[in-house]
């Protein structure tokens, strides 16, 4: 467990820090927004067309501010955090446009700062910054160890790497865990040989065939500049129940390792990213977990329940910003909505609010204003109703990526094919004991195919206000009125 004078240090540096940040934001008002959700969420898509719908002035029609014609500019500005890397907005841009290609995913912290230029409902001129932090979700996870022995880590990851599916894929770490000794000495090359299979096992977990969420420590899956360290070379232990570990054994080894990594690497995350956060969004990509079934749905509610016990969610307050800084307002977002008819939306969204349903509870009794909502940043599909045999049958019509393969045809890259969305069941309990609730999407040339194997391309801008070309998308004027609203008007 953390000691308390540990805690109250953390806690007075924070605390300077908001000192600082508040004088500055007072003069210059700024909300810090993060943005996360586990790989392939569509993180780095949100960042990009949100910001480019702003500059370009994109159709936001549930978005006040700008569908009244309160925002005069937006435009980008120099970021403040001179040691985190800058989004890389332009080049994950012209991915879009100009390749027609999904830009490369989220890898470790990077920020971005928007200035926007705004009139109030008063009509007076007024500027807002908003600095958008991007981290993988996987991150998140990691911040429930700073209250954890290792031991009680080692007993909680044994345990769940023995229920099934994952019981199957830790098989060969299984095999290696057996051969250790844990009271006997410190051996390198058997923690090297357990750490690389113990990080297969949680890459094996997240696999679509899957869709794990639960699997800390993050930066096994994304290492960022750590990889290789002695930080993240490290693996739970069948430890005896009673007793202490010897020294110079591989139980003492594995505990100071696994207490590295939190000072080293959780703890700077914690105290210089996430604490500082106003806002924050969760893409949730829901259909994955859908797709594989109960277990996988069980596992992203708990993995969703860990990420929000995480967060210091609360209503702000004048002695909340300079003493305890909180989080105001979390958005809970089920991504990829494009992928499903838009007569399945509510029932995603009800999926989503079941899956938070005792986070949400618990943030908002802290005064934090909570919301789900199912979106796509960028929509890759369009609907449209086909007939079939004498009934006319709604479907989604996109364009797959050149190589997609499916059943026995391969796709060009330019040819836009039928796709026939499952139906979501109005009741979503019924998904997290059923593993026929959901049957997929599929295509017309195999109608028995798993959409989720298909990728499709990034659509054509089209034209926004003043012809300027903007993404068409799904609720992210909603996602934006929810995040930022409130603090332009």
């Amino acid at each position: 467990m953390i000691n308390p004078l540990s805690r109250f240090l953390d806690q007075a540096v924070m605390s300077a820090q908001a000192l600082v940040e508040f004088g500055t934001h007072l003069v210059n008002p700024t909300i810090r927004l993060g943005v996360t959700g586990m790989s392939d969420a569509g993180k780095t898509v949100f960042i990009t067309a949100l910001v480019h719908g702003l500059m370009q002035g994109g159709r936001f029609p549930v978005f006040e501010a700008m569908a009244g014609g309160r925002i005069a500019q937006a435009r980008l500005a120099p970021q403040p955090d001179d040691a985190v890397p800058r989004f890389d907005y332009e080049t994950h841009l012209r991915a879009l446009v100009l390749d027609r290609r999904w830009p490369e995913s989220t890898r470790r912290i990077s920020e971005l700062r928007l200035v926007i230029e705004y009139q109030s409902r008063r009509g007076a001129m007024r500027t807002l910054t908003l600095d958008i932090v991007d981290y993988p979700g996987e991150w998140l996870l990691d911040l429930p160890l700073l209250n954890m022995s290792y031991e009680q880590w080692s007993a909680e990851s044994l345990a769940l790497s023995r229920q099934q599916p994952r019981a199957a894929l830790a098989s060969h770490w299984h095999d290696h865990l057996r051969t250790l000794d844990p009271l006997g000495p410190a051996h390198e090359q058997a923690a090297l040989t357990a750490t690389a299979l113990f990080s297969a096992y949680l890459k094996s977990c997240r696999d679509q065939r899957y869709a794990m969420s639960m699997l800390p420590p993050g930066h096994f899956l994304m290492p960022g500049d750590f990889a290789g360290s002695p930080a993240l070379t490290f693996v739970p232990l069948d430890i005896p129940d009673n007793g202490a570990a010897p020294h110079g054994s591989l139980w003492s080894m594995m505990r100071r390792r696994y207490e590295s990594y939190k000072r080293v690497i959780v703890k700077p995350f914690f105290r210089e990213h996430f604490a500082r956060l106003d806002r924050q969004i969760v893409l949730v990509d829901v259909l994955a977990a859908l797709n594989a079934g109960p277990e996988a749905l069980r596992d992203l509610e708990r993995a969703l329940a860990s990420v929000l016990a995480c967060f210091s969610a609360g209503r702000r307050s004048v002695f909340s910003a300079l003493f305890n800084p909180r989080i105001d307002r979390i958005l809970f977002a089920a991504s990829k909505a494009d992928h499903l008819h838009r007569s399945s939306h509510d029932q995603l969204e009800a999926i989503l609010r079941r899956l938070t349903k005792s986070a949400l509870q618990t943030a908002q009794v802290a005064g934090a204003e909570v919301d789900v909502v199912a979106l796509a940043a960028v929509r890759a599909t369009r609907e449209a109703m086909i007939g079939r045999e004498q009934e006319q049958l709604a479907a989604i019509l996109g364009t797959p990526t050149a190589g997609e393969v499916l059943g026995e045809q391969v796709f060009d890259g330019e040819t836009e094919v039928a796709m026939f969305p499952g139906d979501l069941p109005d009741d979503p309990d019924l998904l997290f004991t059923q593993t026929s609730a959901f049957r997929g999407l599929t295509a017309t040339s195999a109608q028995n195919a798993d959409f989720r194997f298909l990728r499709l391309r990034p659509p054509i801008l089209q034209s926004g206000h003043g012809d300027k070309p903007s993404f068409p998308h799904i609720r992210l004027d909603r996602a934006l009125e929810f995040l930022i609203g409130d603090r332009l008007r």
